[in-house]
């Protein structure tokens, strides 16, 4: 039977539309199962602590429970590497931040470009690095301890979360710009980093403010500066690093990432309620009250964000050599 040319056109339009509004329905309706977060660093840490608080909140608004994993190792590739063996369906979503930009250039071992095939969602919030020493190391000030490090070249061990972290990068340029002689301690995580500085074992560390600021305020760990270009909100009488070293400035972000490919009504929707997440009063007194700079914005936004930092730190890591650990 030969249709009339109208219907048959109309058949065609209303065939064609089926995909799309199965898409829209499916994004309407997502999620429909528990979501799981990855976070690729250890438990304890600033990534786990914003990937947590961001799981409860999306919890409440979806009625769906959005589940927090850890999968450490590589600077965050193994976390990278467990979302991208899932679907693009955004159930399984990654807590992105500074490390993985950087360790894209650290590791060639992996089937995977993180700037390729991670689709930067949000992102939740940005967050200083804060230079700390032991209770019995001698210097007080940024000026006292660069001069105790030349004097004593290669005696003062700096703790990072991690070989590639942007705590390490931080530290590197620090050396690179003051020109003392320090031994990277890489740890898994930045709690375990922490706890040996606190405890006397290694003397210095490059930590998130985040995660260093209880033990701070206990005065258990003795606040050299902070990274950031201007002072921290929360810690106004602890200098900058850049008030002594002139063009310093290191920061890291965390934000939410998933598989490329994804319907962008999905992204939509998960950018939209983290958005309202950073805009809830208890939640921004949660994060600011540690330290962190609340972001947010689109997912331009946050992929411009990822794309400026790896093109910053790309410099430190070829001027340091840095390798994986």
């Amino acid at each position: 039977m030969k249709l009339p040319r109208r219907k048959f056109l109309h058949l065609a339009a209303g065939a064609a539309a089926l995909p799309v509004a199965s898409r829209i329905a499916r994004a309407q309706a997502y999620p429909t199962r528990p979501v799981r977060i990855i976070v690729g660093f250890s438990p304890g840490g600033t990534a786990d602590f914003v990937a947590r608080l961001m799981s409860q909140w999306m919890s409440e608004r979806f009625g769906q429970q959005f589940i927090v994993e850890n999968r450490p190792g590589a600077s965050g590739n193994i976390g990278a590497e467990v979302v991208l063996r899932e679907p693009a369906d955004g159930y399984t979503l990654l807590l992105v931040n500074g490390t993985n930009a950087i360790s894209a250039m650290l590791y060639d071992n992996f089937k995977f470009n993180f700037s390729r095939d991670i689709a930067p969602v949000a992102a939740i919030v940005r967050e200083s690095i804060v230079i700390g020493v032991n209770s019995a190391f001698p210097a007080k000030t940024v000026p006292e301890f660069i001069a105790y490090a030349k004097a004593n070249p290669g005696a003062v061990n700096f703790a990072t979360p991690g070989v590639g972290s942007v705590q390490h990068i931080a530290g590197e340029m620090f050396k690179m710009m003051t020109g003392v002689n320090m031994v990277h301690v890489p740890y898994s995580g930045g709690a375990l980093a922490l706890t040996d500085v606190l405890g006397g074992r290694v003397q210095v560390i490059f930590a998130a403010l985040p995660l260093a600021i209880a033990s701070i305020r206990d005065s258990k760990l003795r606040a050299l500066a902070v990274t950031t270009a201007e002072r921290s909100e929360v810690l106004p009488n602890i200098p900058t690093v850049g008030e002594f070293v002139s063009g310093y400035e290191a920061s890291t972000w965390h934000g939410i990432g998933v598989r490329n490919g994804i319907f962008p009504e999905v992204v939509d929707t998960l950018n939209r309620e983290i958005n309202a997440g950073l805009a809830d009063p208890t939640m921004r007194e949660r994060i600011t009250d540690l330290g962190g700079m609340l972001l947010g914005g689109s997912p331009a936004d946050f992929g411009k964000l990822i794309a400026n930092d790896t093109a910053k730190w790309s410099k430190v890591v070829k001027f340091a050599g840095i390798k994986p650990g």
